[in-house]
């Protein structure tokens, strides 16, 4: 098992566990595959810290990791973060984004909680 499919199922595991403090840690890891494990596993923890967190991601130089951070931010429903995925849904330079970004903010827009 190659060295990132490890990485990643550990950050899979630790998302389940809730384990902010250990994903905080690899939200910064160079491979952008690693990040992107990091923001989803984020979009499992429904905290007011784990969208902080996905903040940076939301402006990572990758656009998978700011798509995966997007989506996230609209599973958690992170309304603190409604303003930095909006300027993502429309100014992305890339449409995949845009639009992941778009379906966050409906999530965030329309969830009754």
């Amino acid at each position: 098992m190659a060295r990132i499919e490890r990485v990643v199922e550990k950050i899979e595991k630790l998302g389940k566990k809730q384990n902010l403090g250990a994903l905080v840690k690899m939200k910064d890891d160079p491979d952008d595959e690693v990040r992107v494990a990091v923001a989803q596993a984020l979009g499992q923890i429904q905290s007011y810290d784990a969208g902080m967190q996905l903040i940076p991601l939301l402006r990572d130089s990758s656009p998978l990791v700011r798509a995966a951070a997007a989506e996230a931010v609209g599973e958690i429903n992170a309304k603190h973060c409604e303003e930095y995925v909006k300027k993502l849904a429309y100014a992305d330079s890339d449409p995949s984004v845009r639009q992941t970004a778009r379906e966050a903010l409906e999530k965030i827009r329309t969830r009754v909680i």
